[in-house]
């Protein structure tokens, strides 16, 4: 673990007292992946290893509209009018975000871009030196319908299952309460978001794939067994270009 985190690093140079360069570049991690593929869970994880803030644009919105910035208050009016807020003001909002001291390492993105056009956008943004590195986590539809239409949450408790890979244990299945499903995790509401996904988002995969900076990994393993695999060819890439 230690030997991880030391060759996730990025140290600066310093000579006669004065900052000379950065020895690595700036490291943007992109996580891509359908829904309930896990890139939530796996971006906690490795915002932990490595250090770099994990950012979601749910988040960027939700701290903008409560703090009132003029960010928040222009997707507001958007949201309000039930309209998309327009993607200039998301970037924005996540320049904004990486501009803060726990950001000048690096980043990792979880839930943007999600359609080519954000992607154009943001690699216009970025600086040439920075590390690009785009995780493709590979997911099955039946097992992304399984993942998300399986959950169920008791009443009382609050605890999360899922009937498919975590089932509640009989002798203590929410006493006193029962197991509920979501109205947005029903397998039909799962599969038009499916469809949204193959349409909008899926085709990032041939992006990034162009630009020669996208690994897939396999996200029907084991959570702990992905995580491995993630840091592994996050260090590579550090590695490849120090």
């Amino acid at each position: 673990m230690i030997k991880l985190l030391l060759l996730a690093l990025c140290v600066s140079v310093f000579f006669g007292g004065g900052l000379v360069a950065d020895a690595c570049p700036r490291k943007v991690v992109i996580l891509l992946g359908a829904p309930g593929s896990g890139k939530g869970t796996q971006a906690k994880k490795l915002q932990a290893i490595f250090n770099l803030p994990h950012i979601s644009t749910g988040d960027l919105f939700r701290f903008n509209i409560k703090e009132g910035t003029p960010l928040g208050k222009k997707a507001q009016e958007y949201t309000n009018a039930g309209k998309l807020v327009p993607d200039e003001i998301v970037l924005d909002m996540l320049f904004d975000r990486i501009s803060k001291d726990d950001a000048k390492q690096g980043y990792i993105l979880d839930g943007f871009p999600r359609t080519i056009p954000q992607a154009e956008a943001l690699q216009k943004r970025l600086e040439d030196k920075d590390l690009v590195i785009a995780l493709n986590l590979d997911v099955s539809d039946d097992t992304v319908v399984k993942r998300i239409s399986g959950r169920r949450t008791c009443s009382v408790s609050g605890e999360v299952y899922n009937i498919y890979f975590a089932p509640p244990p009989k002798e203590r299945a929410c006493k006193e309460g029962e197991l509920i499903q979501r109205p947005d995790d029903r397998p039909e509401v799962v599969q038009e978001r499916l469809k949204v996904y193959h349409n909008q988002t899926e085709p990032l995969i041939q992006f990034y794939d162009r630009l020669g900076v996208l690994v897939n990994v396999d996200g029907e393993k084991d959570p702990g067994a992905i995580l491995t695999e993630l840091t592994r060819v996050i260090n590579e890439k550090i590695e490849s270009v120090r």
